[in-house]
């Protein structure tokens, strides 16, 4: 029985060890991040301690100035004076105005191919050559010759013609005795000329090249305007932004004063046993507020004045940086009445970039006309005249090969014949001077006139380069439309704004002056004893915010006057400006 018990023990304890070896233990649960995010705000975890207990004791104010700027410093500015400075200065509207300059250089150019040329060759040449005939008992033949030639040609532009005109002049001197002259003056004049009659008549590649250098001219110059109408819009913006800066200046400023005697009078009330003294505290924390807004508002003028400097100085150095800049126009400009059709038309017949796609579209024409041109065949009329002279002095050791046959008996008829013969010869060419003459008298004279032919059997490049033309074409077309659908988004959007910022500035001016009124009615109340510091306060503020929404409102009504002048592309006349390059 024990041993039965003992048994029985033993595999129990086993078991329970075995199972103790093999149970594996169970992982905490990792929180999920949405558990975490259901955390309440009060208990979460993890935020460091960072200055705990920091609170600033400095109650002086710092100085109230602008870095770099002296504002008692003061430079009056009207509009018209900003844009023309920013013209005058711009460094973009410098880079389109040398693109200008450029494309005139380009069109000279295109346009020397058409100057006359006029061209020179001298030289002197000595030249040995082996002796290879017969009738010379030399063994090498010598000669020295001074060549002066003289050539000039042209084009004719309308209609592709060349010509050419050439004098050469040539004295020979040798010691082959065979030679009758030596020296030997030789002359000519030649004259020739090429009309083209199919391709190249109507325009050829140096006419393209001129075509199109106009067209670049004419593409630039648009260029160059549209960057002075964005020029404009930008200035007039900047302009209209200080403006308000300062104006929102004056506003905060005056806040200030407005607060302090706000404070001043509370106190007297507080004398006087109507207000707590906690309501001196209330009224010190929106002085001080208030105070913060001016530092605030000061940035703001700074800000948008060197955006404005920034268009008009001339560089880094300008003496403009250092000095505040008044703007000194009115501010309240009338908005101006005119119809969506009548802004519509006004913006087809002045946006430059419908200029510029014109110029596109005609320079694409000229193009086509070109290629259309390079697939005829081509066909050349030509004519060349020459007239040549010849003269010299008879050779002093010239001797006739034929003489010893013919003048084997020097008396005889045939001999005397022969010399002659010679003589006469010798007394025919002439002298030096009668090269000369000779051309003049068209002693010699060649003529020749014919035609050439070219005909290409297939002209793949020609046909090709048509059709990429052709293609071109259509891509302008169609880019024309989709500047047209931008136009109008863009006169459509600037003239919604317009009448937008217009009813904005009515409302802010009915705010305003509701303002004022609750402000003053508040402040009755306070002395009545009917109202409260808080209130009181609450009114100040409001009425700053509604005299500087005003002003914003009336200057947004700028800005989107001066939008709508870019969106006409009519900013150049509205504002009495000619875009033309400094000489």
């Amino acid at each position: 029985m024990k041993k039965q018990l003992f048994l029985v023990l033993t595999i129990l304890f086993l078991t329970s060890f075995g199972l103790a070896q093999d149970k594996t233990p169970t992982p905490t649960p990792t929180p999920k991040v949405d558990d975490v995010q259901n955390v309440k705000p009060e208990n979460l975890q993890g935020v460091p301690q960072v200055a705990p207990k920091y609170q600033s004791d400095d109650k002086s104010l710092p100085d109230l100035g602008r870095v770099g700027v002296d504002m008692l410093e003061q430079k009056s500015l009207a509009l018209r004076d900003v844009i023309r400075l920013a013209l005058e200065n711009n460094k973009d509207i410098e880079v389109s105005r040398q693109n200008v300059q450029s494309a005139e250089f380009d069109l000279q150019v295109a346009n020397g191919v058409y100057d006359p040329k006029l061209s020179f060759s001298n030289y002197y040449e000595r030249s040995t050559t082996p002796n290879l005939s017969v009738f010379s008992s030399n063994q090498t033949t010598t000669n020295n010759s001074l060549v002066s030639n003289a050539s000039f040609s042209g084009f004719f532009k309308k209609y592709g013609t060349s010509y050419s005109a050439t004098i050469n002049n040539q004295r020979v001197t040798t010691n082959n005795p065979i030679t009758i002259l030596s020296p030997q003056d030789n002359a000519s004049f030649n004259f020739t000329f090429n009309q083209p009659l199919l391709r190249g008549r109507g325009i050829d590649l140096q006419r393209r090249t001129i075509e199109i250098a106009k067209k670049n001219l004419s593409l630039t110059d648009t260029q160059f305007r549209q960057k002075s109408i964005d020029i404009i819009a930008t200035t007039q913006r900047a302009y209209w932004d200080l403006t308000f800066a300062l104006r929102n200046l004056q506003v905060q400023r005056d806040g200030v004063r407005d607060a302090k005697d706000q404070l001043a009078h509370n106190e007297r009330l507080v004398k006087e046993g109507q207000l707590a003294q906690i309501d001196i505290v209330a009224a010190q924390t929106q002085v001080a507020n208030l105070e913060l807004a001016v530092y605030d508002a000061l940035d703001t003028v700074n800000r948008a004045e060197n955006v404005l400097k920034a268009l008009i100085a001339k560089d880094k150095n300008d003496s403009i940086w250092s000095v505040s800049v008044i703007p000194t126009d009115k501010v309240d400009l009338d908005a101006p009445n005119t119809t969506l059709p009548e802004a519509l038309d006004l913006a087809m017949q002045n946006r430059p970039e419908l200029e510029l796609n014109e110029t596109a579209k005609e320079i694409n024409q000229i193009d086509q006309k070109f290629y259309k041109d390079q697939a005829k065949p081509q066909v050349d009329l030509f004519a060349n005249y020459t007239s040549s002279g010849v003269g010299g002095t008879q050779n002093p050791i010239f001797t006739n090969p034929l003489a010893g046959s013919v003048c084997s008996v020097p008396t005889s008829t045939q001999c005397q014949a022969f010399l002659a013969q010679q003589n006469n010869l010798l007394q025919n060419l002439g002298g030096s001077a009668s090269t000369v003459s000779d051309i003049f008298a068209q002693k010699y004279p060649t003529v020749r006139v014919g035609v050439n032919i070219n005909f290409p059997l297939k002209n793949q490049t020609a046909k090709a380069q048509l059709g990429k033309a052709l293609v071109e074409q259509n891509k302008i077309q169609t880019q024309r439309e989709q500047l047209e659908e931008v136009i109008q988004v863009d006169v459509r959007n600037a003239l919604q704004s317009l009448r937008t910022a217009d009813a904005r500035l009515r409302a802010a001016s009915i705010a305003r002056e509701n303002t004022v009124k609750q402000y003053e009615s508040e402040q009755r109340k306070l002395d009545a004893g009917q109202s409260d510091i808080y209130k009181v306060l609450e009114r100040q503020t409001a009425l700053m915010t509604a005299r500087s929404a005003e002003l914003r409102a009336q200057t947004e009504l700028n800005k989107a006057i001066a939008d709508l002048q870019r969106a006409t592309g009519n900013s150049l006349k509205a504002n009495n400006v000619e875009a033309r390059l400094k000489k």
